[in-house]
């Protein structure tokens, strides 16, 4: 196991009670069936000598005795190992999301960063359940039934134990070797696949507009190959492997055969124990059916974990979630020789100094691409200057220029503002925004029941409902009509009255209205 899935099975209660509680349920399921195949193989033996019946009772009983274990074991092996592997599952998907919140999500990959959130993490209980417990609880089970055999016929006894390290060991090794670079790649490739139908289900109605839907279907089809084919290899490598384990078990029985009979002819043993002899690999070989698979799981899960530690490793970028409390100092901005830059790239602009108090307004403007977005988020703090300092005093509301809507209620999408927010205290944020709907009206995807105002709007009353004592607007009137517009522009310098208002825009009459410029480039 991982030092991951160690420190995590370490840290919910009872982890390493569980996991050995699990370890012994399967290792008697297992015993518990090897027995059952051995006794029954005994008892058919001496019964076919019609010995008197009290000969054959304590056999029967055995019999039954397994055949109850077998699965009352089992069964209670998966409720034990599955409450287990829930378990690590939320702590580390709670490690992960504490993680994120140290940092900003900014130019990540959405589709794969989700794919690592849930089904890389979903892998910490195959790790457990899938390849741990099988693997130890069948080497446990291997070496039992060889010790077993031995004291009855110890070249049996290194015949079974031959065959089994062939099945059960040397044949999942060689097919993960086999299938790892296939295993591995199919790890990323549900990634890539992920973000290439988050791009077309983002971007569906621009493509249809622009008749590049059958390009970017094609790359959706194209990542769904690629997948499809590190399936289909490590398929074909877990057939090969199955054939080398049941020609192993084949060849276990012959070799139990031959040495059984020989040993009985000549004298060194009982007749009876011929035919446990015979069986009892069947019933070893079928503990080790599923470690083929288990084996490359193994591999799956490694890799998987290790994009999930790459979250919760990864140096945070800006300040993650923000201090939602308000402050009892006068808000303003303040900014000292800034230069401005995402991590890892070339600085953008450098040398920016600026300061904006209550009550005053700032238009940021300058050509696309200069910078202007980027100095919103490293207002925000959702990522860190380049050089220079940033000093905010006050609690920081964002319109966004894209400002997502969520396929919810209208009162929902208000909520994102204060999430403590009731009925009243959002109906008073969608009146002063003007925005006459019913609070439990369901928007639709990406707000496809709204228009364009009524989308700005709707964003903007999560600055109205939550208590920001400094606003930073991106492009407020973009896709806005002049009357729309200008009604908005209304409400947004009404909102801020006493606030520093930053904004960020292209439109000459928003720039008439702030009390100063900032140009950029």
């Amino acid at each position: 196991m991982s030092a991951l899935v160690r420190r995590l099975i370490g840290s919910v209660p009872r982890g390493w009670g569980r996991f050995l509680l699990a370890l012994v349920l399967a290792s008697a399921a297992s015993l518990s069936s090897v027995a059952l195949m051995g006794v029954s193989g005994w008892l058919l033996s001496r019964a076919a000598e019609h010995p008197p019946v009290m000969y054959l009772t304590a056999a029967a009983v055995l019999v039954r005795a397994f055949g109850i274990s077998r699965g009352v074991a089992r069964y209670t092996e998966r409720l034990v190992g599955h409450d287990l592997g829930l378990r690590l599952q939320s702590a580390l998907r709670l490690d992960t999301y504490r993680a994120l919140a140290r940092t900003t999500l900014l130019g990540r990959r959405r589709g794969d960063l989700l794919t690592r959130v849930v089904a890389d993490v979903d892998a910490v209980l195959d790790a457990v359940v899938r390849v741990a417990i099988p693997f130890l609880s069948g080497l446990f089970v291997l070496l039992a039934a060889s010790a077993v055999v031995s004291v009855f016929s110890w070249p049996a006894a290194v015949a079974l134990l031959a065959s089994a390290l062939i099945a059960g060991v040397a044949a999942p090794w060689l097919a993960a070797r086999i299938s790892s670079r296939a295993d591995e790649a199919a790890i990323s490739g549900r990634g890539a696949l992920a973000d290439a139908v988050h791009e077309v289900g983002r971007t569906a109605t621009d493509l249809v507009a622009y008749s590049a839907q059958d390009r970017a279907l094609a790359r959706v089809a194209a990542a769904d190959d690629a997948l499809r084919g590190f399936e289909e290899r490590a398929a074909w490598t877990r057939g090969l492997a199955t054939g080398i384990q049941t020609l192993a078990a084949g060849a276990s029985v012959m070799a139990t055969l031959a040495l059984g009979a020989a040993q009985v002819r000549a004298g060194d043993l009982d007749h009876t124990m011929l035919a446990v002899l015979v069986l009892l690999p069947l019933a070893l070989h079928e503990v080790f059916a599923d470690f083929t698979k288990a084996a490359q799981t193994h591999t799956r899960s490694r890799v998987a974990l290790a994009r999930v530690t790459e979250i919760l490793t990864a140096e945070p970028v800006g300040r993650g979630d923000l201090d939602a409390s308000p402050t009892d100092e006068a808000p303003r901005v303040s900014v000292r020789d800034l230069t401005l830059g995402w991590p890892g790239a070339e600085p953008l602009l450098g040398g920016l100094s600026f300061e904006v108090a209550a009550g005053e307004s700032l238009a940021i403007v300058g050509p696309s691409g200069v910078g202007k977005t980027t100095l919103a988020a490293t207002l925000l703090g959702l990522i860190p200057p380049a050089g220079g300092s940033v000093e905010t005093r006050g609690r920081i509301g964002y319109l966004a220029q894209d400002a997502h809507i969520f396929s919810t209620s209208v009162a929902e999408n208000v909520m994102i503002g204060d999430k403590t927010a009731d009925r009243p205290r959002v109906e008073e944020a969608l009146a002063r925004v003007r925005l006459d709907v019913d609070p439990d009206r369901a928007v639709g995807e990406l707000g496809a029941s709204l228009s364009g105002g009524e989308e700005r709007r709707l964003a903007l009353s999560r600055l109205v409902v939550g208590d920001y004592q400094i606003l930073v607007l991106d492009e407020p009137t973009e896709h806005l009509d002049a009357e729309t517009a200008t009604a908005l522009l209304d409400d947004i310098w009404a909102q801020a009255a006493g606030s520093p208002l930053l904004v960020i825009t292209h439109d000459p009459d928003v720039r008439s209205r702030c009390d100063r410029e900032l140009v950029l480039g």
